[in-house]
């Protein structure tokens, strides 16, 4: 089985991690994580014409690696054989991107992430991801 888990850098993201982990290891035939970490980077079109295109590349690469930190600790810890993916674009639609690309058999996330003011005033990334995606979807508080 094939589990996709959303890696934001929260606790709840972490929690959403360690379920995976405790599901991958109930089944017999083992189970993959897919780690994705997803960025829109919408946001950041209009500084990269004062500071760069590179010089946001490389933030978002950074924050993006500093997100995964624990997390890929806690998935080479766990002995489950696992991938990373690092995306950009509308965070629930690369969510459900990357589901469909590696053909997950559940997605698992946190209900909250890293921008709860942001899913009052925009829509919850998981609420999308729930209402949109092929698969079940495992929300984890």
């Amino acid at each position: 089985m094939k589990l996709l888990v959303a890696i934001d850098g929260s606790d709840n993201s972490l929690r959403a991690l360690a379920e995976a982990v405790r599901l991958g290891g109930q089944l017999k035939t083992g189970a993959e994580l897919v780690l994705v970490n997803a960025h829109d980077d919408i946001a950041f079109r209009g500084p990269s014409q004062f500071v760069g295109k590179q010089a946001v590349d490389e933030y978002l690469a950074e924050l993006a690696d500093h997100e995964l930190k624990s997390a890929v600790g806690a998935a080479q810890a766990s002995g489950l054989k696992f991938t990373v993916s690092k995306v950009r674009g509308h965070v629930a639609e690369a969510i459900l991107q990357v589901a469909g690309g590696e053909h997950v058999d559940m997605i698992v996330m946190g209900s909250k992430g890293r921008s709860a003011l942001r899913d009052l005033l925009v829509g919850s990334v998981a609420q999308h991801v729930l209402s949109r995606a092929a698969v079940p979807v495992l929300l984890v508080k």
